[in-house]
């Protein structure tokens, strides 16, 4: 047996610790999985008076995460569920009378010009 810095020696070879390497791919998975939350506070004072305050929330999931924590906003805001039935029906309709509104100045605008015609010969 041989001293080595104080501590015995065996004689067996350590080798090092292992060290796990996670790449992007994993880490997204499980943050997306799991869900993680950033919160934060930022306040700005003068002579203690507070002037500003902005609460920062920030919540990291999948949808599916999201919506077992009862979060789906995103299926009831008007701007991002485009494909949602009463949208898609009343952007029917609306095409529908636009159709209407344009048949019926083109059939406005071809008496004018009969009129018009008429107004030259008398």
């Amino acid at each position: 047996m041989s001293l080595s810095g104080g501590l015995p020696s065996t004689g067996v070879a350590r080798t090092p610790p292992r060290q796990e390497s996670a790449n992007l791919a994993d880490i997204l998975e499980r943050v997306l999985d799991k869900g993680i939350v950033i919160a934060g506070d930022i306040r700005v004072n003068l002579l203690d008076i507070e002037l500003l305050t902005i609460k920062i929330r920030l919540l990291v999931a999948s949808v599916d995460r999201a919506r077992e924590m009862g979060i789906d906003w995103w299926e009831h805001d008007p701007t991002l569920s485009s494909g949602r039935p009463d949208v898609v029906e009343e952007n029917r309709q609306l095409r529908e009378r636009i159709g209407e509104l344009e048949a019926g100045l083109s059939e406005h605008d071809g008496e004018r010009r009969v009129e018009r015609r008429g107004e030259r010969r008398g």
